[in-house]
């Protein structure tokens, strides 16, 4: 009866257009997102990190909803990509070849003036969910440097050199680690990641990103 009330007084909406549905995400949207769908899987001879996969291409609906939920406060929106990933198998196919998850980690001081770090948030989930194994007190970002997006794709690597710190090192010898981000795009910080994981004993790493731009 409880939660009769409840769905009546706060009925369940869409994550994405906030109309009243059943499900998290409705029909609808759902054939936006089939728009941006790439579920592309690459391999990185050049780049510390073994293959990287990225669920979207970073258009449309999908820019709009990470751009709100990065920068514009709406937290909750984890919970709606969080859900968008654990409903495509190829990505919960691609999960299961690593023994841990890492979110890419914000700096202390931004994520006080943000209140959350994005990635984080939707990992928490996903491992939650996946029974996966998160860790969020290994990899740390020691530098609050500018944020990638203000700068072109030639100032990115040298901007993100030596931000990252590792922690903790015995917990990540000889395992298979997942890096967790939101978007994709020259690759410079997923790789300065893959770097200091891959010197501090990890046996090999994946890239997982919402978005490819």
């Amino acid at each position: 009866m409880l939660e009769f009330i409840l769905e009546l007084i706060f009925p369940t909406t869409c994550g994405l257009c906030d109309k009243i549905c059943k499900e998290a995400i409705c029909n609808k949207c759902k054939l936006k997102l089939k728009k941006y769908e790439i579920n592309l899987i690459l391999k990185n001879k050049k780049m510390y990190f073994n293959k990287s996969m990225h669920i979207f291409k970073y258009d449309g609906i999908i820019r709009q909803k990470i751009i709100e939920y990065k920068f514009q406060g709406k937290s909750y929106l984890y919970k709606t990509f969080a859900e968008i990933i654990l409903k495509n198998q190829k990505v919960c196919g691609f999960f299961k070849k690593y023994d841990i998850i890492i979110p890419v980690p914000i700096h202390k001081k931004r994520k006080i003036y943000r209140g959350y770090n994005q990635t984080e948030l939707i990992a928490k989930l996903l491992a939650k969910q996946l029974n996966l194994k998160l860790e969020t007190n290994i990899l740390f970002k020691q530098k609050n440097i500018i944020s990638q997006t203000e700068l072109n794709k030639n100032s990115r690597k040298e901007n993100i050199k030596n931000a990252f710190i590792v922690k903790n090192t015995h917990k990540i010898k000889n395992k298979k680690i997942l890096i967790f981000d939101d978007i994709y795009t020259t690759g410079s910080t997923v790789n300065e990641c893959s770097k200091i994981l891959k010197t501090a004993g990890a046996k090999q790493i994946g890239v997982l990103t919402i978005a490819k731009d």
